[in-house]
């Protein structure tokens, strides 16, 4: 049962609009997908109360920031969506269960140096466990200096970059009624979809 985590110490890097979306692709794809929730602000719980009933089913369990607990039988997939400011025991508890971690990332030189820690705790781990880490790249704009940036810090760090997403209303607009770009006609999110196509090979 793959397990994929969606972490990042940094608040609003987009971690639920990673999450949401990986699940929406897994039960595209005819999983049984559980959605856990691990952050207090409980984004992607509240999102999974807006999903509409005729929409691939994502199902969820009691999971909370200081009990990572086992999801329910039948699961085939599972993704976690994590809190700011994860940390010691309780980013161990996570580690402990990934197979892959997704990290989000935005061309900010705060965002950057905020995560720089963090990525070298999963260098670490992952040698010692075998966990897979990937970066995206989060409403990255290829035109600007700010992305260039973001491009030169993950050059040398060892993850492979899975993709890098364009700042777009599409997930605005798709979160608000419970949706993903894996929910929608390919037609309406193509620009988007071709995007994804790292992310998802790498997902599996």
């Amino acid at each position: 049962m793959p397990v994929v985590v969606v972490a990042n110490p940094k608040g609003g890097v987009g971690k639920s609009t990673l999450a949401t979306n990986i699940a929406g692709y897994y039960a595209s794809q005819g999983h049984a997908v559980m959605l856990g929730d691990a952050d207090r602000q409980q984004s992607s719980r509240l999102w999974l109360s807006l999903r509409p009933p005729a929409a691939r089913p994502i199902g969820t369990w009691d999971i909370n920031s200081d009990l990572i607990a086992r999801p329910p039988k039948g699961t085939t997939h599972v993704v976690i969506d994590t809190p700011a400011g994860l940390h010691g025991w309780r980013l161990n508890d996570v580690l402990k269960m990934a197979d892959k971690v997704v990290v989000p990332l935005q061309p900010s030189v705060f965002d950057i140096f905020a995560t720089r820690g963090f990525l070298d705790q999963l260098a670490e781990h992952r040698h010692g466990q075998g966990v897979q880490v990937g970066l995206v790249g989060m409403r990255v704009d290829p035109r600007t200096l700010a992305a260039e940036q973001l491009h030169q810090f993950v050059e040398g760090l060892g993850f492979p970059v899975l993709g890098a997403l364009r700042p777009t209303q599409n997930y605005v607009h798709l979160a608000a009624h419970g949706l993903t770009l894996f929910d929608v006609a390919p037609g309406r999110v193509e620009r988007d979809r071709d995007q994804w196509q790292g992310i998802t090979a790498w997902l599996g």
